[in-house]
């Protein structure tokens, strides 16, 4: 009896492990695969603040976005019976970055969109503005030393207390230290704000034999661009996405509220493209995810790069939307678009 017991004991022990290892490697355990999905169709007006706006809006202007998730098993066996998924390995997406720093670079790239669509609003509705160096952005720590006092991500606020605008004015600043030196690095990090005491390194720039003294990370700079004339200043709250993919749909915003009228017309307006300081739409990656996405939320017009417009035709055709897709190459084919539309009854 007492070994039949045991027998029956040990199966369990065994049935039990054997299902805490599958959980383990189905739910818990990564693999080399990002999965992407739609991601969502978010209003862009919550994200944005203008000083003595015309808050005339009866339609919304929508940003639109990718799902990217690092798959475990469980996600990997769902994404293939989801026909709006799609399957990459993670190294083609990182490239040699690690995800610590992809994930700063999509910071950075979003804020320098930001900066970008205040500019190109600022142009189109004729208000004068000047650039201005926000703040220095730390995209990676090479090597092992600085890494427990700076982080992909970092936001540097002065050194020594000193407000650094540039890379060459924190060059400047460091070249009357030695090697080995410590320097006290004021940080935004996540919107907390702490000081870390960073020992110089040894920096050797591309084609000079000298060295010079560093703090051993890639840095660049974040502009923030600043209306010339009191009470129309822009500014941006947390979006908590990343990429330069929002830039049109932040300029339009931007400028439906800094000029009279309402652009939207009453519609529901969804699209993506990237935005330079001139107005320029450039082309965006993930265009049939962000179709679907804005589809969802019942979008009746999506603006679309015209270098993603075969693509994103080709997705929506294929879901059926009844969205209009419009293909844009400047803020101005937008604009002028939105303008001639009639009012939405």
């Amino acid at each position: 009896m007492r070994q039949s017991r045991n027998r029956t004991g040990f199966r369990a022990g065994v049935y039990l492990f054997t299902l805490i290892v599958l959980v383990y490697i189905i739910v818990f355990m990564g693999t080399p695969y990002v999965v992407y999905q739609p991601g969502g169709a978010s209003e862009v007006s919550p994200m944005i603040k203008v000083e003595n706006e015309d808050k005339e809006e009866a339609g919304t202007f929508m940003m639109t976005t990718v799902s990217a998730s690092y798959a475990n098993v469980a996600l990997l066996l769902f994404s293939a019976l989801n026909p709006n998924a799609e399957v990459e390995r993670k190294a083609e997406r990182l490239g040699n970055q690690s995800e610590e720093e992809y994930a700063a670079t999509q910071v950075y790239y979003m804020s320098s969109s930001q900066s970008n669509a205040v500019e190109a609003a600022y142009k189109a509705a004729g208000i004068p503005y000047h650039d201005a160096t926000d703040y220095l952005f730390v995209f990676s720590v090479p090597g092992e030393t600085g890494h427990k006092q700076l982080q992909p991500g970092d936001k540097i606020v002065s050194v020594d207390g000193r407000q650094v605008a540039d890379p060459e004015a924190l060059s400047k600043l460091l070249s009357s230290r030695k090697i080995g030196d410590q320097v006290a690095v004021s940080l935004d990090r996540g919107g907390k704000k702490l000081t870390e005491n960073v020992t110089l390194v040894e920096i050797k720039d591309s084609g000079k034999a000298a060295v010079r003294p560093g703090l051993g990370v890639v840095i660049g700079a974040v502009q923030k661009v600043k209306a010339s004339e009191a009470g129309r200043e822009v500014r941006f709250t947390d979006t908590d996405v990343g990429g330069p993919s929002a830039g049109l749909m932040f300029t339009m915003e931007i400028y439906n509220r800094l000029t009279k009228g309402d652009l939207t017309k009453g519609y529901r307006v969804a699209g993506t493209g990237t935005i330079d300081p001139n107005g320029e739409v450039g082309p965006i990656g993930g265009v049939k995810f962000k179709i679907v996405a804005a589809d969802r939320k019942g979008a009746e017009i999506f603006f679309v790069p015209v270098k993603n417009y075969e693509e994103a035709k080709a997705k929506a055709d294929k879901i059926g939307t009844k969205m209009k897709l419009v293909p844009v190459s400047t803020l101005s084919q937008a604009i002028q678009y939105m303008e001639k539309l009639p009012v939405k009854p």
